[in-house]
């Protein structure tokens, strides 16, 4: 063979071998990239061929799709719209999956492993493939009572079952409505896409679960459950100064208001928290020091660590300490101390179920689209940060902050709710954030909340805790009681 012809075989093999594994390198590499990008048009048609599967609450349906008579042959629909977008998200023909529609995507669009059989079944008989479907552990009473009792803030709640773990409300303010995302007319998609985009705050944020706040003055009850595990008791008299200077530094430490806490400039411990005095905890803190505060935050949780439930919980944590001064402002939930209101709620369902952490959880069920049960979440103990001794003291304490301190607001007659109010001051430009955490009936714990307003201004005990009572209210009457 002379060299043009060598030279021109040389170069035809070449480029075989690369087509070669170029092909590979797409439909094995690059496969399930491929077949997940929702530009890919084949397989956008595939899954509007099958019924997506529905995501399920107390028996009805809060997502589901319904039949059409367009190219797209299912449309997906949110009947109740607001009300619970942010666990559901939304489904687009344009933009990728938010919250439950991407976490459980594979069971919905049924694709998940554990449906192989069904499919197998599905090719021979001729049946209509379909997605499975998600039920969730949410009280239909608690959501509603959440969203009426947030109208008008930007905010977050998030109610428990302390001896289970499960999320019985997740709501969050402003929202928006899904459906409009998941129309077939991709003009209206992407300008209502637009505007939200626009809007400020965003409404598809969950802030129950996808932002980290400064918690204010919840985090003495952290603070609290050091003390009394270090030995220290409700009626421990500690320093309760009017004015408290930082050690090292010529800044001043003031109660809300620049009230007095005691005229004897020292209080019980279970006054300080009822009254939530800032110099009493920001020198306790300091006296307990950085490890013990540090060591107890930590084992509630805040540990700068994201987990599942299956949406994405942002960390919470709190942050560097770099002298006694910083200590002091950790101690009274200031500074870097960051926690979703997700975290706060499991603060007070951790003291509620005698110091046992249960891990949260949003999915009940997961169903074949015959409604066979394929998988079922059961309650796990997640962490024990307090023993029930501490627990039972700091329930007095709370209990105290409701019935004769910082959290009246959520008294309901007949029930006794423990409580902490939070009042977290962002800049000198905004307004404050407001808190409340707590459980009810407090000898008898079927529920734990976790309310927070953005900036709303005003006190916790004013602005939050009257919200929780209205969730407590909403899920205790709905249990007979």
């Amino acid at each position: 063979m002379n060299a043009p012809l060598r030279r021109v075989a040389i170069s035809v093999l070449v480029l075989f071998t690369l087509l070669i594994v170029n092909v590979n390198w797409i439909q094995v590499v690059r496969s399930d990239e491929l077949r997940t990008n929702q530009s890919n048009t084949r397989v956008l048609a595939a899954e509007y061929d099958r019924e997506r599967g529905a995501i399920i609450v107390n028996g009805t349906a809060i997502a589901e799709s319904v039949p059409t008579d367009g190219r797209l042959k299912y449309l997906r629909n949110y009947p109740q719209g607001a009300l619970y977008a942010a666990v559901t998200g939304y489904h687009s023909l344009i933009y990728n999956n938010s919250q439950l529609e991407y976490a459980e995507n594979e069971i919905l669009a049924g694709t998940d492993p554990r449906l192989t059989f069904r499919r197998l079944a599905d090719m021979f008989t001729g049946r209509d493939p379909a997605g499975g479907d998600v039920v969730l552990t949410l009280d239909p009473a608690v959501q509603e009572a959440a969203m009426a009792g947030l109208e008008g803030v930007t905010g977050a709640v998030v109610a428990l079952d302390p001896q289970t773990g499960a999320i019985l409300g997740m709501a969050s303010t402003p929202s928006y409505d899904p459906t409009r995302l998941s129309s077939h007319d991709p003009a209206d998609i992407r300008a209502y896409w637009d505007e939200l985009e626009a809007a400020d705050p965003d409404p598809r944020l969950n802030r129950a679960i996808g932002d980290n706040y400064p918690p204010g003055s919840l985090f003495k009850v952290i603070v609290s459950a050091a003390a009394l595990e270090e030995g220290r008791t409700p009626d421990t008299v500690i320093p309760a100064p009017d004015i408290l200077t930082l050690p090292q530094t010529s800044t001043q430490l003031r109660n809300f208001g620049n009230s007095r806490c005691s005229p004897t400039q020292e209080q019980p411990l279970i006054e300080a928290l009822t009254i939530s005095c800032n110099t009493a905890f920001a020198q306790l803190g300091i006296d307990l020091g950085e490890d013990k505060i540090r060591e107890m935050a930590e084992a509630f949780g805040l540990d700068d660590e994201g987990f599942d439930i299956p949406l994405k919980v942002e960390p919470s944590g709190i942050g560097e300490i770099e002298s006694e001064a910083a200590l002091g402002q950790t101690s009274i939930g200031q500074r870097d101390v960051r926690m979703t209101p997700l975290q706060a709620a499991l603060v007070a369902a951790t003291v509620a179920n005698d110091g046992v952490q249960m891990k949260p959880y949003l999915v009940d069920q997961v169903q074949a689209p015959d409604l066979t049960v394929i998988d079922s979440t059961e309650p796990e103990e997640w962490r024990e940060p307090i023993s029930a001794e501490v627990a039972d003291q700091l329930t007095e304490m709370m209990l105290s902050v409701v019935e004769n301190g910082s959290g009246r607001a959520a008294r309901i007659a007949g029930v006794q709710v423990a409580g902490k109010t939070g009042t977290a001051q962002v800049s000198d430009e905004v307004a404050d954030h407001t808190w409340f955490m707590g459980f009810a009936p407090a000898d008898d714990p079927q529920i734990a909340v976790a309310v927070f307003v953005a900036n709303g201004g005003g006190t916790g005990g004013e602005r939050s805790a009257p919200i929780a009572r209205q969730v407590i209210e909403a899920y205790l009457n709905g249990q007979g009681n």
